[in-house]
């Protein structure tokens, strides 16, 4: 989706280049863009190198503006690098691809593969055998994967916003109150968790960090208010926290684990500060702080009699309490 904003910039560059150069203008009804955008997209041509100068010819013109032209007689000469993939980078691609199955059914599933039809012919000429081989060693997976048909232009007018640090007010179907909900938003990051698009958001009105599920997400209009990027958050630090992405009140977590569920415990990262001790009789003991109280139990209680929670006490009385309700309710049923 960033692919968009850099286009924009290649046909902006292609429009300086002109021999008469081009207006502000025409830059942004060529691009689709608003004047103050493209006066950021001339600061960021600048920024890479490319020498811009203004002219204006009498006091009722309209200001061009033009690439040197000496820069331009030189633009024949520049190296390119060798953008031809190797074996190795183009399976790292269709690695990445197969992760693409979230979008399935959307334009942007559309976009992705008519973005790989155009890698193919960056590779050598002897990869192409490869390459059909290749295709159908990755096989995306479509379990659990939420319905993002009719959203792509919801995510276009986020990553746009995003990009320029633009507030936005959305309109998000809530579970907890099951109504619809109107209010603006600094959107900053998106994640993926499950099969499902994620974003973390700055609710302006409480100034606090929050995250929507795209899929709810029932309008989205883009404001012209510019927002500050939270110097203080980092996506990353906030997702390790959480279990799975719920955070909330951090959780001293121990448990222990059957033998039987022991191999599987010890060959994953649940928490960047876990300790996994190993027992004589096979079974291991996971310690980690970690957040997400729902999260927690529900992954717990996934385990059956696999697992016995040690602390927090307040943990294992709900499960407990849980697991007795699951028995009552079988035993009415066989009634």
């Amino acid at each position: 989706m960033r692919g968009r904003n850099i286009v924009q910039m290649l046909k902006a560059v292609d429009m300086l280049s002109q021999p008469g150069g081009t207006t502000i203008n025409r830059m942004s009804e060529s691009l689709g863009i608003d004047r103050r955008n493209v006066y950021r997209l001339l600061d960021i041509i600048q920024d890479l190198g490319f020498p811009l100068y203004d002219d204006k010819q009498g006091s009722n013109k309209e200001k061009l503006w033009k690439l040197d032209a000496e820069y331009l007689l030189k633009l024949p000469n520049i190296t390119v690098p060798d953008i031809r993939l190797n074996f190795s980078e183009i399976i790292a691609l269709y690695l990445l691809r197969a992760e693409s199955s979230l979008y399935s059914g959307t334009e942007i599933e559309s976009r992705i593969n008519f973005t790989f039809s155009k890698l193919s012919q960056f590779v050598p000429k002897d990869f192409q055998v490869g390459i059909n081989k290749l295709k159908s060693l990755f096989v995306p997976s479509g379990k659990w994967v939420k319905d993002y048909s009719g959203k792509e232009e919801i995510i276009d007018l986020l990553t746009t916003a995003m990009l320029n640090n633009k507030t936005c007010l959305v309109s998000y179907f809530s579970f907890v109150d099951d109504k619809v909900k109107k209010f603006r938003i600094d959107p900053l990051y998106f994640f993926e968790s499950n099969g499902g698009l994620y974003i973390f958001i700055r609710a302006t009105r409480f100034n606090n960090i929050r995250i929507l599920a795209v899929e709810r997400i029932e309008a989205l209009e883009k404001l012209d208010e510019t927002f500050e990027y939270p110097e203080d958050f980092d996506p990353a630090e906030k997702l390790s926290m959480a279990f799975d992405f719920v955070y909330d009140d951090p959780v001293e977590l121990e448990v222990i684990f059957c033998p039987a569920q022991a191999k599987y415990i010890k060959e994953r990262k649940f928490s960047p500060d876990q300790k996994i001790i190993d027992s004589t009789d096979g079974s291991v003991t996971l310690k980690m702080t970690t957040s997400g109280w729902y999260d927690i139990k529900k992954w717990l209680l996934s385990f059956g009699p696999e697992v016995l929670v040690v602390k927090p006490e307040k943990l294992k009385e709900e499960m407990l309490n849980d697991l007795q309700i699951a028995i009552d309710n079988y035993k009415n049923v066989s009634d």
